[in-house]
């Protein structure tokens, strides 16, 4: 039942909440020139900020608050599956040795019949929870992307690049060479959004299979 079980671990906790240091560094990061062109011209000067979109959508209230929603709209299914897988484990535990071959035969069939019925309940349950909780947490991405670059454009940033896929372009940066300002997004959506973080005593999602928020326009990679 290991299988069944990280299954059900995947559709209970649903998606990793990020938790950012609150020491994290936002200030502005420190100008940059270019060097100056050909004909003599005046030096661009260029500031550099980089943020984990993916996290700020999932550390933000708004996305808290979506992925508790989704996980307690899910709990009776879920609990629908662990009694099952429940009944299964009984049923193997609980099979005699002794019974005759025709009796065991039937018996073993009946088991894998509750155990096939359980591994599709289970892939159902999660394939549904993940398409349902992308689909919350794309929309809350889609309003965030607008406080992001707000706060891009307030600060006098000239570039931001996204660091939450591994497939990054940004293969190293120096720490003085740029800004990251997560945290600073976070705290200025959460300001905007109006809603509430969740209860301190709300658990803390861990992802078992990972659902990635909708990137905004322009971002790549």
């Amino acid at each position: 039942m290991n299988r069944t079980l990280t299954l059900l671990t995947a559709l209970g906790a649903g998606l990793a909440t990020a938790t950012f240091a609150a020491a994290q560094t936002t200030a502005a990061a420190p100008a940059a020139s270019t060097p100056a062109a050909a004909s003599g011209g005046p030096a661009v000067v260029s500031k550099v900020a980089l943020i984990n979109f993916e996290q700020v959508v999932l550390a933000s209230n708004e996305g808290q608050v979506t992925t508790l929603n989704t996980q307690k709209k899910f709990e009776p299914r879920k609990t629908q599956i662990e009694a099952l897988g429940a009944e299964v484990d009984s049923l193997k535990k609980n099979l005699p040795a002794t019974l005759p071959d025709d009796e065991r035969a039937s018996r073993l069939r009946a088991i894998d019949t509750k155990e096939k019925q359980l591994n599709r309940d289970v892939e159902d349950a999660t394939t549904a929870y993940n398409t349902e909780l992308q689909e919350a947490l794309s929309k809350v991405a889609a309003k965030l992307a607008g406080t992001m670059r707000d706060y891009a454009q307030q600060n006098g940033y000239t570039l931001l690049l996204d660091v939450s896929s591994q497939s990054s372009n940004v293969l190293w940066t120096s720490p003085t060479a740029h800004s990251d300002i997560s945290q600073a997004v976070v705290d200025a959506y959460n300001k905007t959004s109006g809603i509430a973080a969740p209860p301190p005593s709300a658990p803390r999602a861990t992802p078992a299979a990972r659902t990635t928020p909708a990137k905004p326009a322009g971002t790549s990679h």
